[in-house]
């Protein structure tokens, strides 16, 4: 969330996206993948992985990767020869060849789409406000002992959502202030992009720009204070511009419901959870909506050694892209149905870089992470960026069903850094030591940009998960016969332990890493497939695909 300060008569943000403690140049390319010994990053030592791997003549099998995220550039020079590809479907024939109930779905499927494909959800709203106006009329002056007993849960979560979106701005900013700013913001933009010819851009496009008015340098201003704050040079004028429009649309929950935006355009029965066979085939949309999604596939998986802008963790996948995350709150409904699709088509791992603090229809989820399990696939989800404790907050989708039990196959990820120096624990990452299993590099990851071939910089949990993912990927195409229960227990087991003290993101104490983590440790490679070559069931007798649902 967008904290608002006033300075030199401007707001300045700090956001989940303009994460701030780290330059740039702090560290190498791709460190995230490099050697503590040989390096002195905490990496994951991929490298010594592979060498270790060849040493033992180890072959590999594919491993399909399904990724739920924002989109996937599917164009991209590092992505195109490691998408899956769905063998039942004739591309463009508008059929569906296999009867899955998805028509040519070739590389995944857009859960956030209208069904004819001419509209597509990029922004939502925010599961707080959503909760809280639905039940509002039901709810509001009650209380606990006038609700009925099956309703007691649901009415704990409204208020809770209630909590949420009224409390007061801590900066005291007002919507009517905030409104005016980002008028004037969007004058200034809309200027920079007619003198620069060009929609989006960053600072560094701002180094020899001479504002022409007054608004346009005020926007220079504001963005090259924002950048220099955060120690990044890749926030853009949009990114900019949809946090202060973000920021202002909470206020406005406030007084009015939010604007049901993905209801427009999907257009299913959102209360059955059996109409699922909405949506289209375009897991990219846009480039803008796509960012996301393609950063989170490239880590994972991007071809490697093709000399070409960077490699993934994973050499050896199929990586399907599932689109349900828009920029806003997803929908449990949408994330459900992505897991189960995903289950259905054959994906040994799921990459879950996203979260919220409401899960209304948490239901839906338990179910759909049930089915998954019993497919034997292994669940990766991101911590959050928030510097809390998921120990006594909330963070959705969560490792814990309704009833408290536990899916045997998923891992919480949080974000680490690369050296004792600049933080070994990021000072925006989530932590645990009940909820979150391992920490793994999620500070200034290199990694795959929509455009076709460009790259870049990102850093969260949401960069963190997937390094994860592609470390179950690595271990399960080179040790297929190892169940997803088992790559989980190898991740966990061959963590390094920092044997120095680590700052709690929230409290800024040092503590022991375990005292934020089940493990107490951040994923290692090398470690992780010399632990697998012991556990039997570590040949390679090849895993059958999940059998594929046919629709009727």
């Amino acid at each position: 969330m967008m904290k608002l300060l006033k300075k030199a008569g401007l707001a300045l943000l700090s956001s989940a996206f303009l994460i701030t403690g780290y330059g740039q140049s702090d560290v190498p390319k791709g460190w995230h993948l490099k050697d503590l010994k040989t390096d002195g990053y905490y990496g994951i030592s991929v490298n010594k992985a592979y060498d270790f791997l060849r040493s033992k003549n180890k072959k590999s099998s594919s491993v399909i990767v399904g990724i739920i995220d924002s989109g996937i550039d599917t164009t991209h020079e590092d992505l195109r020869p490691v998408l899956w590809t769905n063998k039942g479907e004739i591309a463009g024939n508008g059929i569906d060849d296999d009867r899955n109930g998805y028509v040519d779905d070739v590389h995944g499927w857009n859960f956030i789409g209208s069904r004819d494909g001419k509209e597509n959800v990029t922004k939502d709203s925010y599961e707080a406000a959503r909760v809280y106006w639905k039940l509002k009329d039901k709810y509001e002056g009650k209380t606990v002992s006038e609700v009925p007993a099956a309703e007691q849960e649901t009415f704990k979560t409204w208020q809770r959502a209630k909590k949420e979106v009224l409390k007061p701005d801590e900066n005291g900013t007002d919507d009517i202030f905030l409104e005016r700013i980002f008028k004037m913001m969007k004058v200034g933009d809309e200027i920079i992009r007619i003198d620069l010819k060009k929609e989006k851009y960053t600072v560094k496009d701002l180094t020899d720009y001479r504002a022409t008015t007054f608004n346009a340098n005020q926007f220079k201003t504001f963005l090259t204070s924002i950048s220099k704050d955060n120690n990044s040079d890749d926030i853009s004028n949009k990114d900019l511009l949809e946090n202060i429009e973000q920021d202002i649309e909470k206020m406005n929950n406030k007084k009015q419901p939010p604007e049901p935006f993905r209801d427009e355009v999907v257009k299913d029965n959102y209360d059955d959870i059996n109409d699922r066979y909405y949506g289209n085939n375009n897991v990219l949309v846009n480039e803008e909506s796509a960012m996301h999604g393609t950063h989170v596939a490239g880590i994972v998986g991007a071809a490697r050694n093709n000399d070409k802008g960077m490699d993934g963790v994973a050499d050896n996948v199929q990586i399907m892209s599932i689109r349900a995350v828009p920029n806003g709150d997803e929908h449990d409904k949408d994330i459900a149905l992505a897991i189960r699709y995903a289950a259905d088509n054959g994906a040994r791992v799921i990459n879950m870089s996203f979260g919220k603090g409401f899960s209304p229809e948490k239901k839906w989820v338990d179910d759909a992470v049930k089915y998954a399990v019993t497919k034997g696939v292994l669940l990766v989800h991101a911590a959050g960026n928030d510097k809390q404790d998921n120990d006594t907050t909330f963070n959705f989708p969560s490792a814990y069903y309704l009833d408290k039990s536990r899916p045997a196959t998923w891992i919480t990820v949080g974000a680490s850094g690369p050296d004792a120096k600049s933080g070994l624990v990021a000072n925006f990452s989530n932590y645990g030591k009940k909820e979150v299993d391992v920490f793994a590099p999620g500070v200034l990851i290199y990694s795959t940009l929509p455009g076709g071939d460009t790259y870049g910089n990102q850093q969260g949990t949401s960069m963190a998960a997937p390094v994860v993912t592609g470390l179950a990927a690595l271990i399960m195409s080179y040790y297929p016969g190892l169940s997803a229960v088992q790559v989980k227990e190898i991740i966990e087991r061959s963590v390094l332990k920092p044997d120095t003290k680590v700052t709690n993101p929230e409290t800024r104490t040092e503590v022991p890493l375990s005292d934020l983590s089940v493990t107490g440790g951040i994923v290692n490679a090398y470690e992780a497939v010399k632990l697998a070559e012991t556990y039997k069931g570590s040949s390679n007798k090849a895993v059958k695909p999940a059998a594929r649902k046919r629709h009727k």
